[in-house]
């Protein structure tokens, strides 16, 4: 067991976390929640091991936490590909409609999504249905001029 694991289970046992810095000991009050995630060790989770063993971790680190929840990825390459599609787009921006090789029947704007739709339809329809959206993001030399504006009129109080 590392160090940082041992730490960990200091801080989460005892409720302090003992510093030592430039010869100075003291004990700090740890009262704190942590919640934590991890990864299985090689990129997959293998149903033969326990789950200490595929995240590579203490039973005892493991024991201090209340509650453990499982998540298995099923391996499923059209969707994957349609969450890369949805994630690069909203870090680049749309200038360009994102294909999608099934058609579904949804309307060409998202305003005519009502609340209701939305909250039905499955995470893989809500993918396909905001790939088709299009949308241009602001051009740098508008967002320039706005920003020099807020700081020349703009003062906020806190």
């Amino acid at each position: 067991m590392n160090n940082q694991q041992l730490s960990l289970i200091e801080a989460m046992d005892q409720q302090y976390i003992r510093v030592a810095k430039s010869g100075i000991v003291c004990n700090l009050p740890a009262r704190t929640s942590v919640v934590a995630a991890a990864n299985p060790y090689g990129g997959h989770y293998n149903k033969a091991r326990t789950i200490s063993e595929n995240v590579k971790m203490s039973t005892s680190l493991l024991s201090r936490f209340d509650l453990i929840f499982v998540l298995f990825d099923r391996p499923d390459e059209e969707m994957d590909h349609q969450l890369s599609e949805r994630v690069m787009a909203s870090h680049f921006g749309k200038k360009r409609k994102f294909i999608s090789n099934l058609k579904l029947p949804v309307p060409s704007s998202i305003d005519y999504i009502s609340e209701n739709d939305a909250t039905q339809m499955s995470l893989s329809d809500k993918l396909k249905y905001y790939n088709r959206e299009e949308y241009e993001p602001i051009p740098p030399s508008l967002l320039n001029k706005y920003i020099a504006y807020a700081r020349s009129k703009v003062y906020p109080k806190l």
